[in-house]
This record gives C-alpha cells, sequence and structure tokens, in this order.
C-alpha cells in the first residue's frame, strides 16, 4: 500500500471513529437519561473511553478511529460547557465538602433523601461557621469576621466595621461567602489585639500578591492568617482547619451514630444527631489546634523579672 492509500485510509478510519462516537454517545445518553441519571458530556469522562473500548475502539489498537470519536467528544464538550460545568460544580470548597458528606454518610443507614439533606445540614452547620468567611458570634455587625471591613461602609468612613446596606451585606457575605477587604491595621488590631504589623503585612501580601498552586491564584496557603492560624484559600474562599476538622468528624459520627438504630426512623434521627455532634467535635479540635499553632506563631516578649535583668545589666 502506497503512501497515498495509506493516507486515505487514515482518514476514513477517522470518520468511522467519528461516527462510532455518534452513535455510542447517542445510546449512552438514552440509557442513562432513561435510568433517572446524568449524561456527562466532558472529555474527560472515563465512561466515555471505556464506551469506545467496548466498541474496539482504543488509542494503541485503532488510533485513527479513537482520534476521530475523541474529535467528536471535543465538539460536544465545547458546544455543551461538559468539561467547564465540572469547573463550575468543583470551584467551591463547600462544594467539593457537601459531596465528601454525601460519599461519607453510609447510604445504608441514612436512606431517606429528607433524613439525608439533614444530617448534611446538621454536619455542614458548625463546618461552614468555623470556616472564617463570617462570624457567628458577630452578629451585631451581620457576621463581619474579625479584621475585615463592611462591603457597605459609608464612603471615607472612618471605622469601615460598620454598613449603610445590610441588606446587600448579609446576601453577600452569608449567599456569596465574601468576606470583604481586611481593615486598615489599626482598626484590624482593635478587633484582633495580638496583631502585629509583621502578621498584618505578610497577610496582604498573601492576599494580594500571592499566586498560589501553580502559579494560578486558584488555591493557596498560609501559615498565619490575621488571627495567627493556619489558612487556605479556594478562588478567595477562606478553609481553616476548624472547617476540615467538623467535615471529616461529621460523616464518622452520623454513620456510627445512624447505626445504633433499629428501625429507619431511629437510624435517621441519630444520624442527624451524630452528624451535627460530630462535627462540632471536629470544629472544637480544629479551633484547639489553632489556639496552640497561633500562641506558638506570637511573639515572644521578655517576662518582667528579665526587663529588669537587662536593665540591670545582668542579662
Amino acid at each position: 500500500m502506497d503512501l497515498i492509500q495509506r493516507v486515505q485510509q487514515i482518514g476514513r478510519n477517522f470518520k468511522q471513529g467519528f461516527r462510532t462516537a455518534d452513535v455510542l454517545q447517542r445510546r449512552d445518553y438514552a440509557e442513562t437519561t432513561q435510568q433517572g441519571g446524568y449524561y456527562g458530556e466532558s472529555l474527560l469522562d472515563p465512561k466515555f473511553k471505556r464506551s469506545l473500548a467496548g466498541a474496539g475502539v482504543t488509542a494503541r489498537q485503532t488510533p485513527a478511529q479513537f482520534a476521530g470519536a475523541y474529535t467528536n467528544r471535543l465538539l460536544i464538550d465545547l458546544a455543551n460547557d461538559g468539561t467547564r460545568t465540572h469547573w463550575w460544580r468543583w470551584n467551591h470548597p463547600l462544594a467539593i465538602a457537601q459531596k465528601l458528606v454525601e460519599v461519607g454518610v453510609d447510604p445504608s443507614v441514612v436512606q431517606s433523601p429528607s433524613a439525608r439533606a439533614l444530617t448534611t445540614l446538621g454536619i455542614a452547620a458548625p463546618a461552614v461557621a468555623a470556616a472564617g468567611a463570617y462570624d457567628i458570634t458577630n452578629l451585631g455587625e451581620l457576621g463581619r469576621p474579625k479584621g475585615f471591613a463592611q462591603s457597605y461602609a459609608g464612603l471615607g468612613s472612618d471605622d469601615r466595621r460598620k454598613t449603610e446596606q445590610p441588606g446587600q451585606e448579609l446576601f453577600e457575605r452569608f449567599f456569596l461567602s465574601r468576606t470583604g477587604r481586611p481593615l486598615k491595621y489599626e482598626t484590624a488590631k482593635k478587633d484582633i489585639p495580638d496583631l502585629t504589623p509583621q502578621r498584618y503585612g505578610n497577610y496582604m501580601k498573601f492576599l494580594y500578591q500571592d499566586k498560589g498552586l501553580l502559579d494560578l491564584g486558584v488555591v493557596k496557603g498560609t501559615m498565619e492568617n490575621l488571627q495567627g492560624v493556619p489558612e487556605v484559600r479556594m478562588l478567595g474562599y477562606p478553609v481553616t482547619l476548624p472547617t476540615v476538622a467538623g467535615f471529616a468528624g461529621g460523616p464518622v459520627s452520623a454513620t456510627i451514630a445512624g447505626r445504633t438504630g433499629k428501625t429507619p426512623a431511629q437510624r435517621a434521627v441519630r444520624a442527624i444527631a451524630g452528624g451535627l455532634a460530630g462535627s462540632a467535635g471536629g470544629v472544637g479540635l480544629g479551633n484547639v489546634v489553632n489556639q496552640q499553632i497561633a500562641a506558638a506563631n506570637r511573639p515572644k516578649l521578655p517576662t518582667t523579672q528579665q526587663y529588669q535583668d537587662l536593665s540591670a545589666g545582668r542579662i
């Protein structure tokens, strides 16, 4: 077979692979939707590759057909935002945490959809409150986190801890999870008495200059936020040790507690209570660890006796 014939054969195989992908995707879509499931259209979905392999199309055995099939898939992905849909779904830490909770709570223990929803809410409540996007103990200032300004403070206001638009403030903080911008150092120190200029400066550098993982600005972390404890930011949303511990402990506790029930109703009630208790316990443990880290990060000042010894020239 000469070169021209080989090129023509590759073209025919490419077209065949393109048509095969069309047939397989129509079949998979019909089967999945009939079962009430979601049919993904992402180029990265492994189910598509498995369907091709079942039809005898693989990268090693039929490379031209494989290329044609994935060209078809790429067109569908671009037209329907197949891959970007996954990005939109998983670009927030709370969305990721929610999925982990769904997987972590044994479905054989909590079978009712409403009970699973209540279990998830019970686990999420303490963990989300500990994230730092809002301060549940500062409801007088609409949950403003310590060290951060209100987004809608008065123009030119000396104290940006007060807002002029409480409705917008509540929406942005509790629905959009926006913390606002840090206060100027002098005002932030009123919220956080042990805040030092160095810690404040380092955090501002982290917040506005650090590009984080792969220099993309999507995920980044610091060992010392304004409160002096570790913090990770994913697209601007803060994640702290108490939050991680809460989401880790909640599902485990919910499953263990749910298994002690004898009837489905008992298992559901105990799982809900167990999830809430486990999450709260995890948050408490995370706060204890944070306190130890914050204490280690604080400047070590001389004691009164050491000051006296210094003054007397004994040190």
